[in-house]
């Protein structure tokens, strides 16, 4: 039968059917066009029980009408850290929140966003179907962040302070005043019955050492540390009390159980360890992108914008796109309608590493990098050459075993060319050392031999891209196939068609690098975007285009410097930052690493190199975020003797302020102050407003301020007269000091900072005012701010930020904003450190790396593949985030994460679909729910994050005498993290963790399934 035949019968039947239930249904339909449904009558025949329009045009004249029972707010979302821009529909007589939309100006909510100039009419104009533009000019929210805002007003919301009644975790507390807890933070005492505990006015020595046989560890104020969740605006604030006026060196992030290993990666290639830079692919005008670890429409970051951005380029015939998702488990990046323009290529966890090092190999065995971009050896001859970035490709490395300089990049100063800051390159036509930046042309790729320095000594030298050689040359394409389970001809198109493009090609990366091997598994695939030279370039890799800076020294408030302002100093308790002296060392030390949550928790623990007496957590959870803590470190958490003083500040009952000795509220979503930015993959400019669109039901202060975490740290710094806070707090201009009692009076007069950078904006008028919602917060604008400030901020707020025009991102070929340091194919900082454990020290390039625990040993030598046959993995949901699971409207769609396991592994492993399986590691045994999917690499294991909490509303707590929370619903599915490993190289405390970046390991955990 020909397919038309068939198509024809198809469509015959399908009418058939359609006919058989128009006859079957004819009333139910006829109801149905005049509007009339079984029970309640809906209020709009048309539009049933939707809400009202927000407002309405005329449609000859274009006048907008707003409706005059609801008010809108451009501000920032948390449902996820990408940090969206948002309008907001607020019912004026509830205060509620009634819709969440984007926000057209936001680059992350609108694909092309709006002129940040354009008048709110003409903005709420283009989001209409006015002049036909509704469409085009659409801003969208995603379905988490759509769906959020029921937590607003969930009944498992902690509104006031609370104070544990009998031992940690035992799900008693206490409810207190504002006044008492800062009362009891401050002075400590007898609180529990169990013993003095430590105030913050003790703990704050600035002038005694914690240890004074080692000094170099600092004062006792470095007893206090705070750990965060994520930079939502707020990070400045919490830094300004902790580090600046307490002067505690401990603040750390939550990047080393979410994506430090591939931060740790691309900042050892972009040369800053400390602040981490990274780039994301330019997915508007790329031609070929690889996504490695990571999958559009399922994770990364900007979630949203790079899913619309692909969206479109893979249906856009004219386009020519193409991607490839490199992962162990294919998510929402496969699309049939447009498979021609994306495909999945399996690959076994934790060998990413070894993927891109066959490709890094095949690219230089065959001559296919950019010769012209490695060759230069400084920015202006970069720039002669028409280079948007340059690279230490040509620098020369020594090469001596047994030289101090062994490691090292070699100095001008090493052969009297020069100083200590000059490398040096040999020129492309000759064999004379030159210091780089003197050089106007391009230097040798390639070489090894000798030198001889000022004092006449013979030095072994290398240079960058030779060692890069090296590394990538001790294995074959063969052996690197056998590695990864990716055959070598699809290693070698992949690395052709890579190379293909010119800088139109990008790889992508971020959370699949979570493994024991995270660093160089990350640093060996960014590496592919240097071989091609693409940094700065339209079509190659982007960083971000900064920010309109708030925390600024100016130019209207001074929020980075203010009278007394402390300067910390000593050792991080998280034994990271800073060059290894120790010897022998008691646990491993990250010389490369950023602030480390999780090595925090194991220091502090233990006690080495130091205790800490105090541990705020700012809607923080690493209990339910850190592979293996609640297995591995929960029961000294629940002794108070190891860290005596906890307290959480977080809108909800975590995991991890079950065990807190005092639970702090925090303002949610749309009530809080902060300023944000992006974090890459916007080439523009970007500060998003977050401001209190609605009234927070936390109890309040004697300010009238909700208490949260600012008001806290407020409340504790003026009890404890610490500097930058009070009446005399903020510097303006001028010199002039004003107060900081409230929230707003720092996050207004960051605003002014963000209106004033540049060019100062335009003031607000009264119609943008009322159109904007910003009518709501003006007499806090008015009180805060000068007469000639308030409607210049307001203007920004109108606008839910400031946001850069993107027809700016551009000139010509390259970014306006661009990363200007070189791209590092060796890093000295990498190649001369060691943690301490190990005997030897890091490889200084991208290499294969596998998988390793902190002696170096590899993992198969504890855990061999026969007796653990299968491999774990996490992977994102893309609907549900670590704390949105009580979420109705989201669990209705997705209530739970059945495990994903191939089904040829299923018939080895004895399984059937939707049965219940029990999943063993070395670090514990949960049970699950098992689905079969071809769409899962053999071998592995696959599991959905942000199910399987035991708290946030799931487990019951006695509040007072008031029950909170119980709803098992919100206990379903398995967290993979109550799995994770503990190190068996390792005394004491510990987790598993990347060696080098001290990141969390959760992809490739040795694991078994067998029915439950």
């Amino acid at each position: 039968m020909d397919r038309s035949r068939r198509n024809l019968l198809k469509t015959g039947a399908a009418g058939a059917a359609l006919a058989t239930a128009a006859v079957g249904y004819s009333g139910v339909l006829g109801k149905m066009s005049q509007g009339q449904w079984a029970g309640e009558r809906p209020p709009s025949a048309l539009h049933g029980k939707s809400l009202a329009p927000e407002f309405q045009v005329d449609a000859i004249t274009g006048a907008i009408t707003p409706n005059p029972d609801q008010r809108t707010a451009f501000t920032m979302c948390m449902g996820c850290t990408t940090f969206c821009g948002v309008r907001l529909r607020i019912d004026r007589q509830s205060g509620d929140v009634l819709r969440v939309a984007g926000n057209p100006y936001s680059p992350l909510s609108a694909d092309p966003a709006l002129p940040w100039e354009t008048p709110v009419e003409e903005a709420l104009h283009s989001l209409s179907r006015h002049g036909k533009r509704g469409l085009e000019g659409r801003s969208t929210a995603c379905g988490r962040g759509a769906a959020v805002l029921e937590q607003m007003r969930s009944p498992h919301r902690v509104t006031q302070p609370l104070k544990r009644v009998g031992p940690r975790n035992g799900g008693e507390w206490q409810p207190i005043s504002f006044e008492q807890l800062i009362e009891e933070l401050v002075e400590g005492g007898d609180l529990f019955g169990e013993g003095h505990v430590d105030g913050l006015r003790a703990i704050r020595d600035l002038d005694t050492p914690i240890d004074p046989e080692r000094p170099e560890l600092g004062p006792r104020a470095n007893q206090l540390a705070v750990i965060d969740a994520a930079n939502d605006g707020g990070r400045a604030f919490a830094q300004r009390f902790s580090r600046l006026a307490f002067g505690s060196q401990n603040y750390a992030g939550h990047g080393s159980y979410c994506g430090g290993a591939y931060r740790s990666g691309s900042a050892a290639m972009f040369g800053h360890l400390r602040q981490m830079p990274h780039a994301k692919p330019d997915f508007r005008h790329a031609d070929f992108v690889l996504f490695i670890g990571t999958a559009p429409g399922n994770a990364g970051n900007p979630f949203k914008r790079q899913g619309r951005q692909i969206a479109d380029a893979r249906s856009d015939a004219g386009r020519n796109f193409e991607y490839v998702v490199i992962d162990p488990v294919l998510t929402h990046a496969g699309n049939k309608p447009s498979a021609h323009a994306g495909r999945w290529v399996p690959i076994k966890p934790g060998t990413d590493g070894a993927m891109a090092m066959a490709l890094i190999r095949w690219i230089l065995d065959n001559k296919r990098e950019d010769q012209t971009y490695l060759a230069q050896p400084n920015p202006d001859a970069a720039e002669a050459a028409g280079e948007a970035s340059w690279s230490n490709a040509t620098h020369l490395v020594v090469q001596t075993p047994g030289d101090r300089r062994d490691g090292r990049m070699l100095r001008a100063a090493d052969l009297g060319l020069g100083s200590d800051e000059q490398y040096v390159v040999l020129p492309d036509d000759g064999d004379e050392p030159v210091a780089h930046d003197r050089l106007t042309g391009p230097a040798r790729r390639y070489f090894r031999g000798q030198v001889t320095t000022a004092d006449g000594e013979s030095l072994t030298v290398a240079t960058s891209l030779t060692l890069l050689r090296e590394a990538a040359e001790q294995h074959t394409l063969a052996e690197y196939s056998a590695i990864c389970g990716i055959p070598e001809q699809t290693l070698i198109d992949l690395a052709d068609t890579f190379t293909r493009h010119g800088k139109r090609a990008a790889a992508n990366t971020h959370g699949g690098m979570m493994a024991g091997n995270g660093f160089y598994n990350a640093w060996a695939v960014v590496m592919l975007n240097t071989l091609i030279g693409n940094l700065n370039c339209k079509g190659g890799t982007v960083v971000a285009g900064g920010r309109y800076p708030e925390v600024a020294p100016g130019p209207r408030y001074n929020l980075v410097d203010f009278p007394g302002k402390v300067a910390p100093r000593g050792r991080h308790v998280s034994r990271n930052s800073q060059p290894l002296t120790d010897r022998p060392v008691e646990a491993p030390w990250f010389p490369v690493a950023p602030n480390l949550t999780v090595e925090l928790f194991s220091s502090a623990l233990d006690g080495y190199p130091y205790g800490l007496k105090a541990l705020f957590l700012r809607n923080a959870n690493p209990l339910y975020g850190i592979p293996g803590m609640a297995k591995h470190l929960e029961e000294k958490l629940r002794d108070p003797g190891r860290i005596p003083l906890l307290v959480s500040i977080d809108p909800f009952m975590n995991e991890t302020s079950a065990y807190a000795d005092y639970v702090v509220p925090d303002t949610f979503m749309y009530e809080a102050w902060g300023w944000a930015a992006p974090w890459a993959g916007v080439p523009t400019r970007v500060t998003t407003a977050r401001w209190p669109a609605v009234e927070s039901p936390n109890a309040r202060t004697a300010e009238g301020s909700p208490v949260c975490m600012e008001s806290l740290f407020i409340g504790l710094a003026k009890a404890m007269d610490l500097p930058g806070f009070g009446d005399d707090a903020i510097p303006d201009a001028d010199g002039r000091l004003h107060p900081l009692h409230r929230p707003e009076d720092y996050y207004v007069r960051a605003g002014a900072n963000v209106a004033w950078a540049d060019d100062p904006v335009p003031e607000v008028n009264d119609t943008e005012l009322a159109l904007s919602g910003v009518d709501h917060i003006r007499p806090v604008l008015e009180d805060c701010l000068k007469p000639e400030e308030w409607r210049r901020v307001a203007y920004v707020y109108a606008r839910g930020g400031r946001y850069e025009d993107e027809a700016r991102a551009f000139e010509g070929t390259k970014t306006r904003h661009r990363f200007g340091g070189p791209m590092h194919l060796y890093r000295e900082e990498v190649g001369t450190a060691s943690n301490g454990l190990m005997e030897e020290r890091f490889p200084g390039t991208p290499t294969w790396y596998p998988a390793r625990f902190a002696d170096g040993s590899k993992v198969a030598e504890h855990y061999p593949e026969p007796e653990w046959p299968a491999q774990l993995i996490s992977f994102k949901s893309p609907l549900q985030n670590s704390y949105s699971i009580a979420v109705k409207r989201l669990r209705q769609l997705h209530p739970d994460n059945p495990v994903l396991v191939h089904p040829e592994d299923a018939a080895r492993w004895g399984l059937r679909n939707g049965q219940s399986v029990r999943i063993t590691t070395p670090g514990g045994s949960e049970t699950a729910i098992v689905q079969l999917r071809r769409g899962v690499q053999r071998g592995v294991i696959a599991v959905e994050h942000s199910f399987g909490h035991k708290e946030l509303g799931a487990r019951q707590h006695r509040i007072g005498d008031q029950d909170f929370g119980g709803e098992g619903a919100l206990a379903a599915g398995l967290n993979l993290n109550d799995l994770g490993l503990a190190d068996p190289t390792r005394s004491g405390s510990s987790v598993w963790v990347d060696p080098v970046a001290g990141s969390t390991v959760r992809q490739g955990l040795p694991a078994r399934i067998t029915p439950a």
